[in-house]
């Protein structure tokens, strides 16, 4: 049986520099191949050469989806063809409905005029599929990170996707929403839809692939089957040596109490009836890491909001910051405390987009 897709000695250069030299890839109908390697290694180059978004000219080698040679020069070439990227940062529209994200490039007409009953059964099989009960006419805005991976992935099968790639599809849900992606993607695998997954997480990787690739420095290292794979043997090839300790003991002091948190309760910013958190204390000293664990919705999320003055709801409790009480209503008094936040959605929250 012929390879779903081969790509056959792809070498990309930035001028002098080989970003991703003679690498080959192939995988079969219903294979899920692992990308795997360090960052800088040439995964993400080598899937932007697979999708148009580098066009055919500016590398060298040959790609073949499906018996034919593609020469794409734009993604939507590919996309036609049957391949789609999901990236890491995704690209949804955030003011549009689901509905309208899923068809935005797509929308089914008639005489010209978009057809919205014929599109909202469509995007509520395509939900089905996704295993996601939502309307059609949420707001993408409105959903989880979770959520909004899966409208990706309902998008991608909209336009009868034959090859899926997921780029760090994993990097910002929590285990269960981590856990409903891969049933998803082992049920697209029974649909006979591939799949190569890109992620830094070895225990998915092992979990969901038949097939491993590395890539390390530009260069191919090896593809292998991954029932035959440890995580220790696709370490070595990624970092071209063995490990004894991934993650070393390594002796440290802390020092003295920095940050102390007392009876932090804080309420809904609409209802003030309901309590997201409830009477939280903790401390931390200097040089110490805190983790905060808890189930979705637990206020994990909610805390630390209070802490960097951005929760929009009303909160009460005392903030210490080196035994002295402080007053954090905002971020600005949070940062002249020395307080910092990466955001869970650091793309809405993290950063200006409109400002260099």
């Amino acid at each position: 049986m012929p390879y779903l897709l081969e790509m056959k000695n792809i070498t990309k250069t930035f001028g002098s520099v080989k970003a991703i030299d003679n690498v080959c890839l192939r995988l079969n109908a219903g294979e899920i191949v692992s990308l795997c390697g360090e960052n800088g290694s040439g995964k993400s180059t080598l899937m932007k050469v697979l999708c148009g978004i580098y066009p055919h000219g500016s590398y060298e080698g040959e790609i073949i989806f499906a018996g034919e040679e593609i020469q794409a020069s734009h993604i939507r070439d590919t996309e036609r063809k049957g391949i789609a990227i999901i990236h890491q940062e995704l690209a949804l529209v955030k003011e549009l409905t689901v509905l309208e994200n899923i068809f935005l490039g797509n929308e089914i007409t008639h005489n010209g005029i978009m057809d919205y009953d014929l599109m909202t059964l469509r995007c509520q099989k395509l939900l089905a599929q996704v295993s996601l009960s939502i309307s059609p006419d949420t707001r993408v805005g409105d959903l989880g990170l979770g959520q909004q991976q899966l409208v990706e992935i309902a998008k991608a099968l909209n336009k009868q996707v034959r090859l899926l790639i997921l780029d760090e599809p994993t990097a910002s849900l929590t285990e269960q929403e981590t856990s409903v992606l891969l049933d998803i993607i082992r049920d697209l695998q029974q649909h006979g839809i591939a799949c190569i997954y890109i992620s830094h997480k070895l225990n998915e990787v092992k979990a969901i692939s038949d097939t491993i690739c590395v890539i390390r420095d530009g260069q191919h290292i090896g593809t292998r089957d991954a029932a035959g794979m440890s995580e220790d043997d696709i370490i070595t090839m990624m970092v071209g040596r063995e490990l004894t300790a991934l993650y070393p003991n390594e002796p440290h002091t802390t020092g003295d109490e920095i940050l102390r948190i007392e009876h932090l309760t804080a309420w809904h910013p609409v209802n003030r009836h309901i309590k997201r958190v409830n009477d939280v204390s903790f401390s931390l000293k200097r040089g110490e890491i805190l983790g905060i664990a808890g189930l979705v919705g637990a206020g994990r999320t909610e805390t630390i909001q209070c802490l960097f003055g951005v929760w929009p709801g009303q909160w009460e409790g005392k903030i210490y910051i080196d035994g002295k009480q402080v007053d954090i209503r905002n971020c600005q008094q949070a940062i002249a405390q020395g307080i910092a936040m990466v955001p869970e959605d650091r793309k809405r929250d993290g950063i200006v987009p409109v400002m260099a």
